[in-house]
């Protein structure tokens, strides 16, 4: 019976680090969808920004968020490093949302200050609420809200961060017009577009597969492989939704769009994928595409400037995700109910929002957050970092 829990051990050891290799995925995969939806001159700033994320915000959890989160580092089913691993794969998701959608105007010192606030004390409180210690057990306050992989928690966290961001920042010199138009800032480079989004995606597999927990028994492999099937399944009916209604509404077929489809069915499906048969992810998946497609557009009509769609994709599509959980797998018994799940969505949302908020505008009194004008005009990657991706071909 001992060397049967240590097989067990060691299953789930290696499967959280397995699932932990597929995230980091994600790290290459925002940093090449952002650098190549943005203009040549800001592409090593936005790798720059990744970069630093990935490194900064991973430090902050690793000293001070982990246990904020979770309250101890013990682990009885799997190597204890293993699961800090897993759970530190993610912290930087939610920073990687906000960065990209404030691209082309950000200077990269103080959103790394604001990403390890991030990781070190907001993201972690929010974990502790819905996957860790629960603070906030038996208040009013008590989330009660089922989210496997993070629709809310991560996604949704990280697009509301970005609307405050957004709100103190103000959208990229000549993006609207003074007669309200909307300016199309072109995407520098779509090859790379699709290659981050569908390492995104790969990714995504770890990310809600992974949050299974284990893979040891028949009936947790069973629970993983549907879990990665639903994922997958969201994706594939979010891309085709949005090429159906690129195609009936335009008569073309945009790519950037279509990606940014998939992406909205993956987040919309994360909150619960090992919930739902077969066929529900198509549902979720459908509607989350089309939440892209008219959230893009409905976003610039407000003037919140988002070059690379995280508020439709990210913000609205967590949302959607968590309420979806409510929809399709409300079991009281069990205490996930569709009020449950609105709850939690508000609970977060303004935690998420009003925090990230004052961080944000009190690094901004400090250090601004934006670069000056002339250096948004000669691009970030002179002022910021001091070299260019294409020094060749750059076109201000």
């Amino acid at each position: 019976m001992e060397n049967l829990t240590d097989v067990a051990y060691i299953l789930d050891t290696f499967f959280a680090l397995f699932a932990m290799v597929l995230i980091i995925f994600m790290v290459p995969g925002f940093a090449m969808l952002e650098a190549g939806l943005v203009r040549s001159k800001n592409v090593s700033a936005v790798l720059t920004v990744n970069t630093m994320i990935y490194a900064f915000a991973s430090l902050g959890f690793l000293l001070v968020g982990y246990s904020l989160a979770f309250g101890s580092w013990e682990n009885d089913s799997m190597s204890r490093w293993a699961a800090f691993l897993f759970q530190m794969a993610f912290v930087g998701k939610v920073v990687n949302i906000m960065s990209g959608g404030v691209s082309e105007r950000v200077r990269v010192l103080p959103l790394t200050i604001f990403g390890i606030i991030m990781s070190a004390t907001i993201y972690p409180l929010i974990v502790n609420w819905n996957w860790g210690a629960d603070m906030l057990e038996g208040t009013l306050l008590d989330l009660n809200m089922y989210d496997l992989a993070g629709s809310t928690v991560i996604h949704s966290t990280g697009g509301w961060a970005l609307l405050a961001a957004i709100l103190i920042m103000g959208a990229r010199k000549g993006k609207y017009t003074k007669d309200g138009r909307v300016r199309a800032i072109p995407a520098s480079n779509i090859p790379l577009v699709t290659l981050g989004a569908f390492l995104l995606w790969i990714g995504w597999f770890g990310f809600n597969g992974g949050s299974v927990g284990s893979i040891s028994s028949k009936e947790s492999a069973d629970a993983v492989a549907l879990t990665i099937l639903n994922t997958n399944t969201a994706g594939l009916v979010g891309a085709a939704t949005v090429a159906a209604l690129e195609y009936l509404k335009y008569k073309r077929f945009d790519l950037t769009m279509i990606l940014n489809g998939a992406l909205g069915g993956l987040v919309a499906v994360t909150a619960g994928p090992d919930l739902y048969n077969i066929y529900q992810p198509m549902i979720i998946g459908a509607v989350g595409g089309a939440l892209v497609f008219y959230g893009v557009p409905f976003f610039d009509k407000l003037k919140l400037d988002d070059p690379v769609g995280a508020l439709s994709v990210h913000l609205v599509n967590g949302i959607w995700g968590t309420l979806a959980v409510g929809i399709f797998a409300s079991n009281p018994s069990e205490g996930i109910t569709l009020l449950g799940q609105i709850k939690g969505i508000v609970i977060v949302g303004l935690f998420a929002f009003v925090t990230s908020y004052i961080v944000l505008f009190v690094i901004n009194k400090i250090t601004p957050l934006r670069v000056n004008e002339e250096d948004e005009y000669e691009g970030l990657d002179i002022s910021e970092c001091g070299i260019e991706s294409y020094p060749e071909f750059v076109n201000r």
